[in-house]
């Protein structure tokens, strides 16, 4: 089924492409010139960590914890070739327990809807034999 785009995800695409092209642009300048390059590894090894430093300390709250962890692996993985492979286990990781709640949160329907089906099926000819 091939639908047509509207004109704003048309707009989304394209910026999205100038911006990734822009990004890359400038990324490569910034590889050029060795101080330029320590002193952006050296930002995104600081945020990233932060970031993923910030998301183990909300692990244990309510909350996206696992998520800010994630991302900032993502954004350690932008520069540093450990880190990308730790993100890509921890988004496969991500996708497996996602995949089996999505499993138990089906399962639990399942159940439900057989209870109710249950319930519905004993109700049916429960009448008050004395005429109340």
């Amino acid at each position: 089924m091939n639908q047509k785009r509207t004109v704003a995800a048309r707009a989304g695409v394209a910026v999205g492409h100038a911006a990734s092209s822009a990004a890359h642009g400038t990324r490569e300048a910034i590889r050029k010139n060795p101080k330029a390059d320590r002193v952006y590894r050296t930002t995104v090894g600081v945020v990233g960590g932060t970031t993923v430093a910030l998301g183990v300390v909300l692990i244990p709250l309510p909350g996206p914890g696992s998520l800010v962890a994630i991302g900032g692996l993502a954004l350690l993985g932008t520069e540093f070739e450990m880190a990308k492979k730790a993100s890509g286990k921890a988004n496969a990781l991500a996708r497996k327990a996602l995949a089996a709640a999505n499993e138990k949160r089906k399962r639990r329907a399942a159940v439900r809807a057989a209870a109710d089906t249950d319930a519905a099926v004993a109700g049916v000819g429960d009448h008050d034999a004395s005429g109340d």
